[in-house]
C-alpha cells in the first residue's frame, strides 16, 4: 500500500490527513509525502489554518526503525518540516488519538494547538532503542511540560495516559472527536488573530529549579556508561535549560548522528526486530485457528508450578493444580499466596483482587482432575515420566493439549508416549517472573496445537519463541553449557563471587544476575536432576545430593540469610575435595577474562550447534530467548550478536584455548566456518547456509 499524506479542503481550512498504515509510522516516503501536503498548504493562501489527523487506528506512533540502519538516514528532512509548522503565520492543530510515539509526539509539539481522544497514550520510548528523541523532542517537550517531567518522559520510555499529559499541559484540550475539535480550535484561532505559541520561543517553565534534576541525570549517566543516551538524554536537556533553541538543536542532533552508530543502539535495535521475528513461525498455516481454552492444568505444584499457575490466574484463567503430595500442594498454595501478598505490599495490587485470583487456582492430588481442563502443563521439571505421559495421554479430554517443561528429556519420546502426540508440545517457563516462552514443537504437534499455545502467551503477557525439535529447549541447552563453566571454574579455584561479578558487570557482559546467583534462585536440584555424567557439573550434582538447593534451602553456591546471599565455606569445602576426586588442579587466582571466556563462547558455541541442528530457525530467536528469559543484556543484542561484535575469530580462537582436551568442547563447524569466512553469526539464514 502506497505511504502518503494528503492536503484535503474543507471550506476555509485545510485537513493534512497522514494515511500510512498500520500505524502511520514516519518512514522517509512519508514523511516527503507530509512535506508535500504541508507545501501545498502554504500555496494556498485562501486556507485560515491547518488541522493534522490520521487515518486508521492511530496518530503517528512513531519513526520507521528499519530506515536507521541506512546509512544515509538523517532526521534533517523531518526537522526541517517541523520547523516549517512551527513557523506557519496560520494555526495549525494535531487532532491525537491511539498510541502517540517518538516523532508522532514531535510532530505535535511542533503545532500550536493539540488536542486529544481521552484514551490516548503518550510516549517518547527512544531510550529502548539506545536513542534520544532525535526531532527537538528534547528541546521542545522541556520547554513545554518541564525539565523534570520532559526527563521522566525521555529516560522513563513509558507511555502516559491522556489525563496526566492533559495536566502536564501537553495537550491543551481533550475530546471525544479530536478531529472535529481541532478543526474547531484552529478556526477561533485563526479568528481570534492572537499571538500564536511556538515552543522554540519559549524557556522550560520549571528552568530556576531544574539544576537537581539534571544533576541527578548526569549521575545517572555516569554510573552507566554502557548505556550513553543517557548522558547525551542529560546533555541535551541541559542545552534546553540554559541555552538557545537553536544550540540545543544542535546539540541534539549531534547527540543522536552519535548514538546512532553506537554499539548500544545498534545492539538495541536488533533486539527490537528480533522479538517482531520471533511472532512469525515458519510453516504454520495461515489461518490456523487456536483451539478454546478456558481452564489450564499445571501437573507439580513445586516452585515452577506455582508461577506457572500464578501467570494463568492473572490472565483470568482458571487452573487446577495437581501434585500427589499433599504437602507439596500446600507448600504451593502457600507460595501462591505469598506471591500475591508481595504484590499487595508493593501497591501491585488492589484490596480483594488476592483473594480473587488466588481463587481461581483448585487444588488437587489426583491426577484424573485433570480430565477437564483444555491445556495441561508440566511442570515437575524432569520428573516427567513415560508412565507419566501415558496417564495424561489418558485422562486428559480429546483435544486438550499436553505440554511438557522437562528440558532436557526427549520431548517427541513423551509425545508418543501420551498415544496422542499431535496434541503434545513443550514449554519453558510461563512463570509470571519470566518475560520468555519457548515453545518446543514436536515432530508431530499438529498445527492448531500449536497456535493454541502461541495465542495463550500472547493473554498472558509473554514474548514467544518457537523452537525446533530435538534434545531440550534453546534455553536449556545453552544454560547447561553455562551452568557447566561455571562448576568447572569453581573446581578450579574461582569462587561463585567471582564468577558472578564477572557475568553481572557491563564491562564484560552485563547480565542481570550471574550463573550461581541465577541457579541458587531456580534451584540447584533443577538442573542437577538432569546431570547423567559425575564429572559434568559435579558441584551442583553434589550440592544437590547435600540437600543444598539454593535459597529456599539456605544454602546452595552462596549462603542465605534471607535474601541476603554470604560467601559458603560449605562449598568451598566441597569445591576443593571434588577437584581432588576428578584430578582438577586448582589454581591460585584465575583472571576475569578467562572466566568470561570461559562462561560466554561455549554459549555462543551451542548457539551454533543448534542453528545447524534446526532447534533454532533464526539467530534472532537464541538472542530473544536469552534477553527476554536469562537477563541478558539487550544493550548486549544477545549472545549471538554479541559473538558478532567481538568477532567470531576471537570466539572461536577463544574455544581452541581454553577447550582443547577438556570439558567436552567441539567447535561447531557452523561457527568455525563462518569465523573463517569473515562472515556474522547474526546474520545467518539456513536458506543461504
Amino acid at each position: 500500500m502506497p505511504k502518503r499524506a494528503d492536503l484535503i479542503r474543507e471550506g476555509d481550512l485545510g485537513v493534512l490527513r497522514i494515511d500510512n498504515p498500520p500505524v502511520n509510522a514516519l518512514s522517509p516516503e512519508t514523511i516527503v509525502a507530509i512535506a508535500a501536503a504541508f507545501d501545498a498548504f502554504e500555496a494556498d493562501r485562501s486556507l485560515a489554518g491547518l488541522a493534522i489527523e490520521c487515518a486508521g487506528r492511530t496518530f503517528v506512533a512513531g519513526g520507521d526503525i528499519a530506515s536507521f540502519a541506512d546509512p544515509s538516514f538523517s532526521p534533517a528532512p523531518f526537522n526541517a518540516l517541523l520547523a516549517r509548522i512551527e513557523a506557519s503565520a496560520r494555526p495549525v492543530a494535531a487532532a491525537l488519538f491511539g498510541t502517540v510515539l517518538g516523532g508522532g509526539v514531535e510532530l505535535a509539539l511542533a503545532c500550536h494547538l493539540r488536542i486529544a481522544h481521552p484514551g490516548t497514550r503518550f510516549g517518547m520510548p527512544e531510550i529502548a532503542l539506545g536513542l534520544l528523541p532525535g526531532s527537538l523532542g528534547t528541546q521542545r517537550l522541556p520547554r513545554l511540560i518541564g525539565v523534570e517531567a520532559a526527563a521522566r518522559m525521555i529516560t522513563g520510555g513509558k507511555p502516559i495516559a491522556s489525563d496526566e499529559a492533559r495536566s502536564l499541559g501537553l495537550v491543551d484540550a481533550l475530546a471525544d472527536n479530536p478531529g472535529e475539535a481541532a478543526r474547531e480550535a484552529v478556526r477561533r484561532a485563526a479568528a481570534s488573530g492572537a499571538a500564536l505559541r511556538r515552543l522554540s520561543a519559549l524557556s522550560p517553565p520549571d528552568t530556576a529549579d531544574a539544576e537537581p534534576i539534571l544533576a541527578d541525570l548526569k549521575a545517572d549517566a555516569a554510573r552507566q556508561p554502557h548505556l550513553p543516551a543517557l548522558a547525551a538524554i542529560a546533555a541535551s536537556l541541559d542545552a534546553a535549560a540554559h541555552r538557545p533553541f537553536a544550540e540545543g538543536e544542535a546539540v541534539e542532533a549531534s547527540a543522536f548522528r552519535a548514538l546512532l552508530a553506537s554499539p548500544a543502539s545498534r545492539a538495541l535495535r536488533h533486539a527490537f526486530f528480533a522479538e517482531r521475528a520471533a511472532r512469525r513461525i515458519p510453516d504454520l498455516p495461515e489461518g490456523v485457528r487456536a483451539r478454546e481454552v478456558r481452564r489450564v492444568g499445571v501437573l507439580g505444584a513445586g516452585a515452577t508450578g506455582a508461577g506457572v499457575a500464578i501467570a494463568f490466574a492473572d490472565a483470568n484463567i482458571p487452573v487446577t493444580l495437581v501434585d500427589a503430595a499433599e504437602a507439596a500442594l500446600a507448600r504451593g498454595r502457600a507460595a501462591i499466596d505469598a506471591a500475591y501478598a508481595a504484590q499487595v505490599s508493593r501497591g501491585g495490587l488492589g484490596e480483594g483482587e488476592p483473594a480473587r485470583r488466588s481463587g481461581l487456582v483448585t487444588g488437587a492430588t489426583n491426577i484424573s482432575e485433570l480430565g477437564d481442563v483444555d491445556l495441561v502443563i508440566e511442570a515437575a521439571f524432569e520428573e516427567m515420566t513415560l508412565d507419566v505421559a501415558r496417564k495424561l495421554g489418558e485422562v486428559c479430554r480429546a483435544g486438550a493439549v499436553i505440554a511438557t517443561s522437562a528440558a532436557t528429556l526427549d520431548a517427541d519420546r513423551i509425545a508418543a508416549a501420551t498415544g496422542r502426540p499431535q496434541d503434545c508440545l513443550g514449554v519453558f517457563s510461563p512463570s509470571p517472573g519470566a518475560r520468555l516462552l519457548e515453545v518446543a514443537r514436536g515432530a508431530n504437534t499438529a498445527a492448531d496445537a500449536l497456535q493454541t499455545v502461541v495465542q495463550l502467551a500472547q493473554r498472558i503477557g509473554k514474548t514467544i519463541v518457537v523452537s525446533g525439535g530435538g534434545h531440550g529447549f534453546i534455553a536449556a541447552r545453552m544454560a547447561a553449557v553455562y551452568a557447566r563453566e561455571n562448576d568447572a571454574l569453581q573446581l578450579e579455584g574461582a569462587t561463585p563471587e567471582q564468577i558472578d561479578g564477572v557475568a553481572e558487570s557491563p564491562r564484560w557482559i552485563g547480565m542481570a544476575i550471574g550463573p550461581s546467583g541465577m541457579f541458587d534462585e531456580a534451584g540447584v536440584d533443577v538442573g542437577a536432576r538432569a546431570v547423567r555424567d559425575p564429572a559434568n557439573r559435579a558441584l551442583s550434582r553434589a550440592l544437590f545430593e547435600a540437600g543444598r538447593c539454593g535459597r529456599r534451602s539456605g544454602e546452595g553456591y552462596y549462603r542465605y540469610e534471607g535474601r541476603t546471599r554470604l560467601p559458603s565455606e560449605a562449598r568451598t569445602a566441597l569445591a576443593i575435595e571434588l577437584a581432588a576426586l576428578h584430578g582438577v588442579s586448582r589454581r591460585e587466582s584465575i583472571a576475569d577474562r578467562e572466566i568470561f571466556e570461559r562462561l560466554l563462547y561455549p554459549m555462543i558455541n551451542e548457539a551454533a550447534e543448534i542453528l545447524a541442528e534446526g532447534v533454532a530457525r533464526r539467530p534472532g530467536d537464541i538472542d530473544v530467548v536469552w534477553t527476554a528469559g536469562y537477563g541478558f543484556p539487550a544493550w548486549r543484542g544477545g549472545p549471538a550478536f554479541m559473538a558478532d561484535e567481538i568477532g567470531l575469530r576471537e570466539v572461536v580462537a577463544g574455544l581452541d584455548r581454553w577447550g582443547a582436551g577438556k570439558n567436552g568442547w567441539r567447535v561447531s563447524p557452523l561457527l568455525r566456518g563462518l569465523a573463517e569466512r569473515g562472515e556474522r553469526l547474526s546474520d545467518w539464514r539456513r536458506d543461504k547456509a
